[in-house]
């Protein structure tokens, strides 16, 4: 296991972090999807950032979650990826 894990594991110990990094697991994950797509895509970020007609150091920020993207942002992505924007709402699970 790597330090940055171990380190990451021994936090996730302490109940008020876990539930704070829980809460930005779905923003954790879109950032995830965002590389994903361009990467899939075959695109540098400045490749991506012409297509969308912004500058590198956007997308960069975007893709760091420095900045929380507009959803009509997020749909420029999608289309310059080649890919499909979907949205949904989920009931949240009781807790115990």
């Amino acid at each position: 296991m790597t330090k940055l894990a171990e380190l990451k594991k021994q936090w996730l110990k302490d109940p008020a972090l876990k539930a704070e990094y829980e809460e930005l697991g779905p923003e954790f994950q879109l950032i995830r999807d965002m590389i994903e797509a361009r990467t899939r895509a075959g695109l540098t970020q400045a490749q991506l950032a012409e297509r969308m007609g912004t500058r590198q150091a956007a997308i960069a920020r975007l893709e760091s979650g420095r900045v929380q993207p507009s959803l009509e942002t997020l749909r420029r992505y999608a289309r310059a990826t080649g890919s499909r924007l979907t949205l949904s709402l989920e009931a949240e699970e009781p807790h115990p």
